[in-house]
């Protein structure tokens, strides 16, 4: 695979996470290819959410606090409006990545792939952290069709996208009867202009 090329813009929204978001941010700091920016995007906290971000004193890392919206589609779309990158990576703030997951995302964006995503491992930090693998499946063509007859199997953690392409869609659904939803309605929306999913 070739190097992938280009500022990678991570969007991690979050609502009184400060431990969590403290451990995703790391685990961005800690990848392997270093050409990105964090945008934490405090969607109201009232814990030391921003106490924690600070602390970390890496330019990188921008953090934007707004209104609580009730929702995690305001604060990406706010992200995606501040991104500096031509692609956006998603992470939620409870969750963390694998040291090279952008490297890797990456390079398949560079081959010409619109839209990357990857199994995840569900992790119970109760029970000295036994993990379950959450599998995806490979999209078929036409990937509309795919995603509306078997379901959404793109877990949002793992998406690594262009940003035009989510310009395209003019964002993500900001309805409250969208929450919970609001990602799998994207992809929908995205899979109308392109199939390059991988």
């Amino acid at each position: 695979m070739s190097s992938p090329s280009s500022i990678v813009s991570v969007i991690i929204p979050t609502y009184n996470r400060a431990q969590q978001v403290k451990r995703a941010v790391q685990s961005v700091l800690d990848q392997t290819y270093t050409d990105f920016e964090i945008l934490v995007m405090d969607d109201g906290s009232t814990d030391k959410t921003e106490e924690v971000i600070q602390n970390f004193k890496d330019d990188r890392i921008i953090y934007h606090r707004q209104s609580n919206s009730g929702g995690p589609a305001r604060p990406r779309n706010k992200g995606i409006e501040l991104a500096k990158g031509d692609k956006i990576a998603f992470l939620d703030s409870d969750d963390w990545w694998l040291k090279n997951k952008l490297e890797i995302s990456l390079n398949y964006l560079d081959q010409g792939t619109d839209l990357t995503f990857h199994d995840l491992w569900k992790v119970d930090l109760q029970s000295n952290l036994q993990k379950t693998l959450l599998k995806t499946r490979q999209l078929h063509k036409p990937v509309f069709e795919d995603l509306i007859i078997h379901g959404n199997t793109i877990p949002n953690s793992s998406v690594v996208i262009k940003k035009r392409i989510l310009e395209k869609i003019g964002g993500l659904n900001e309805e409250r009867r969208m929450i919970a939803v609001e990602d799998y309605d994207a992809w929908l929306r995205i899979s109308k202009f392109t199939d390059k999913f991988v």
